[in-house]
């Protein structure tokens, strides 16, 4: 016990430095990088029973790349993987040479997938058990500090059979089939999904396609998963927005309805589905939707008298007096 005490109290005068890894921030988690070949796109997710995982262990940028840097985390990993890779060395390399600069390394566990396909991963030899990884094509799962050695493989197994799926769905699959099985030795808090797409971006603002966060949570897999769902939804109603700004009505109540079947009691996507109605001639339907908005949260009544003079309805203000008379 005094030995203990005693190694406990040594550890935090250790002098910085990669050789030594409790320097460096725990992320003792699984993670995937993966790119899907039909669309180009690239993504890594991570969950961990340590806050905020993803502020350290997943990187990514469109047209370049993915990483994943976790166990003993050296971070740099990150942000050189994704600068070397934008110099044009693949990531098998650039892997390999980040390891062998790394006097850290057998505390290491990293895995970097780049544009063209080059994918690998490391685990050192101190990562705690049960630790591993397998690289697959366009492709990588690892883990460290699990219940046990099935972790890995129900990874491989849940990313290979979910390919009809869109790449974060398929990051989802790859979560559930990693907790089915064990997970976390320590359980669950923390999760993250990137995913990037095939093209470089003029703006860093249209970098990240996805860029999905829970920091603290009982289920974080639970959270993500309905934050991926909330996400695709307001997806159809940045294409409603773009619809009406091009006065395409017909595509706005495509976009907005999508929107609305996915949340059907959300306040935001009924009332612009009800918006999209009105403006294709549709009073009855759009008044029905109306009367549940207002009924629900008054105050969406008087962001509609707000929209004639941007344009955004068809009807004047009198119009408006009429059409809303008996709401």
């Amino acid at each position: 016990m005094k030995k203990l005490i005693l190694l406990l109290l040594f550890i935090p005068l250790i002098s910085f430095g990669q050789s030594n890894p409790y320097s460096d921030k725990f992320a003792h988690t699984y993670s995937i990088v993966a790119k899907d070949v039909k669309t180009g796109e690239m993504a890594v997710g991570v969950q961990s029973h340590w806050f905020s995982v993803g502020t350290l262990v997943s990187w990514g940028k469109s047209g370049v790349g993915v990483v994943a840097t976790q166990s003993f985390v050296n971070p740099s990993y990150g942000p050189r993987g994704l600068e070397l890779m934008e110099s044009g060395l693949n990531a098998k390399d650039i892997l390999k040479k980040l390891i062998d600069e790394d006097e850290g390394r057998d505390y290491r566990q990293a895995a970097m997938l780049d544009i063209n396909g080059s994918v690998d991963a490391y685990t050192g030899k101190s990562c705690i058990e049960s630790a591993g990884h397998y690289v697959g094509e366009n492709f990588s799962v690892q883990a460290n500090m699990m219940l046990n050695d099935n972790v890995v493989p129900s990874m491989k197994k849940a990313f290979l059979e979910s390919s009809n799926l869109p790449l974060a769905e398929r990051i989802i699959k790859v979560f559930e089939a990693a907790e089915s099985v064990g997970g976390d030795i320590r359980g669950k808090q923390s999760a993250a999904i990137i995913v990037v797409g095939p093209k470089k971006t003029e703006n860093v603002w249209q970098d990240k396609k996805i860029d999905l966060r829970v920091d603290d949570s009982v289920d974080p897999i639970k959270e993500i998963k309905r934050l991926l769902k909330v996400h695709r939804a307001y997806e159809h109603m940045n294409e409603g927005d773009l619809a009406i700004e091009e006065n395409d009505m017909d595509k706005a109540l495509i976009e907005y309805g999508k929107a609305q079947s996915l949340f059907p009691k959300n306040n935001e996507m009924s009332f612009w589905k009800a918006i999209a109605l009105l403006n294709n001639g549709k009073k009855e339907d759009a008044k029905e939707i109306f009367k549940q908005v207002f009924k629900n949260d008054p105050k969406w009544k008087m962001l509609i008298y707000r929209l004639p003079k941007s344009g955004i309805i068809s009807l004047t203000e009198k119009e408006l007096d009429l059409f809303l008379s008996d709401i």
